[in-house]
């Protein structure tokens, strides 16, 4: 028998099961779903609860924000308001009294039978007013319609005639004396069913609009002293001799 020989405190022996490094597949870690971890945990297991470490977070720019120009109240956190308790000093409050039954009004001796099982009762009362024998109508209450004359319903009827008296419009008991003459009847103006006449109105004189100035007439218009379109003598015009606007002629005087 070989000698055996110790790797340290740990001996080689013959392994009990099979061994991953004896293999060269990966062997049966595909099979089963891990038991440790939070990718891919096995469902059949209990899963703790996991946490994860994250970085730093990013530098925010400085004009992300307004700035302190909102007046935001400081007892107004992101959970919520940070308050202490707050006291008021009100008046009593005033609750309705209401009558509510006493002991004396309830019967629970008479709750058995809505309890436990009792056999069906039976009541005599009066007979109600709306299951009264008289209340429906007769045969005497029904009219049949009619089957003769003119007033037939649902049936054909024969033409029928009526004898009435005579009437005295027309008659020889008529008084004549009482119908309206000739006078009573106004004439019709023939223009109604006839061409109508032209009619005529006298009426003032109507004067057209316009300026009502006066204007000159023919005598006062002198047409042989117009010049303008025909040629004419030379024409002298006596005037003075020096012009108003010159300056006169100063001789200074020794």
């Amino acid at each position: 028998m070989a000698e055996e020989v110790w790797v340290g405190s740990w001996r080689p022996h013959r392994p009990r099961g099979p061994i991953m490094a004896l293999y060269s597949s990966p062997g049966p870690k595909y099979l089963i779903p891990p038991t440790t971890g939070f990718v891919k945990h096995t469902p059949t297991k209990l899963r703790a609860p996991a946490y994860s470490f994250r970085g730093a977070p990013m530098l925010l720019a400085e004009s992300c924000s307004p700035g302190p120009r909102y007046s935001v109240n400081p007892k107004i956190l992101r959970t919520g308001k940070d308050l202490g308790p707050a006291y008021s000093i009100l008046g009593r409050y005033h609750t309705k009294t209401t009558l509510t039954p006493g002991p004396g009004d309830y019967f629970p001796e008479k709750s058995t039978k809505h309890v436990f099982d009792s056999a069906p009762s039976h009541s005599i009362s009066a007979r109600t007013k709306t299951f009264r024998v008289d209340s429906t109508p007769g045969p005497a209450a029904y009219m049949l319609p009619m089957v003769m004359g003119p007033h037939t319903v649902g049936k054909v009827s024969q033409p029928s005639f009526s004898i009435k008296g005579r009437s005295k419009l027309g008659s020889f008991s008529d008084d004549l004396h009482k119908t309206p003459g000739p006078a009573a009847y106004h004439q019709t103006d023939v223009q109604v069913t006839k061409f109508k006449a032209p009619q005529y109105t006298m009426a003032a004189r109507v004067e057209p609009p316009g300026d009502k100035t006066l204007k000159p007439g023919p005598g006062a218009h002198s047409p042989e002293k117009v010049t303008m379109t025909r040629p004419c003598a030379p024409v002298v015009s006596f005037g003075i001799k020096h012009s108003d606007y010159m300056t006169p002629l100063v001789v200074d005087v020794d």
